[in-house]
């Protein structure tokens, strides 16, 4: 389990860095790209303390400018590969509460999962603003990451 979470968080890193690199060429970024770019760096945070059980510094929907995107994913990402590293089980549960006050527990399993895939789903929303403002949004499906 250890290896497949640290291979999805490489190619979750990977497709968060070609985001930030197409969006670095580019004369202005989206309002919405840059509002749902913002909205994935700010809920890895949330969710990496929520797993630390820490109090987050982001707020969900916080706006970021590009040229903070690169540290904030940087951050996310050691943090994450940090708790990753140092599971002793994948089926820990973790007792959290949502935005709304609303108590849960998930596995950190699960939870680390959803941080990837809640990645994945914005980034398609981010492709489909960059083909709306006259952009190519970058290639990042995970074949090409493996070959």
């Amino acid at each position: 389990m250890r290896a497949y979470l640290q291979q999805l968080f490489d190619y979750n890193y990977y497709c968060n860095k070609t985001i930030i690199d197409a969006c670095s060429k580019v004369e202005e970024v989206p309002e919405r790209t840059r509002e749902l770019f913002s909205h994935i760096l700010n809920a890895h945070h949330i969710w990496n303390a929520r797993i630390l059980e820490e109090t987050p510094k982001l707020g969900v929907w916080e706006l970021h400018e590009l040229q903070a995107w690169q540290d904030l994913h940087y951050d996310n990402q050691r943090n994450s590969f940090g708790i990753i590293t140092n599971a002793t089980t994948f089926d820990r549960r973790i007792v959290y509460e949502n935005t709304e006050g609303r108590s849960f527990s998930n596995t950190l399993q699960d939870i680390l999962f959803h941080i990837v895939n809640h990645s994945t789903h914005h980034r398609g929303q981010i492709s489909v603003d960059l083909r709306t403002h006259g952009l190519e949004p970058p290639q990042m499906d995970y074949i090409l990451y493996k070959r």
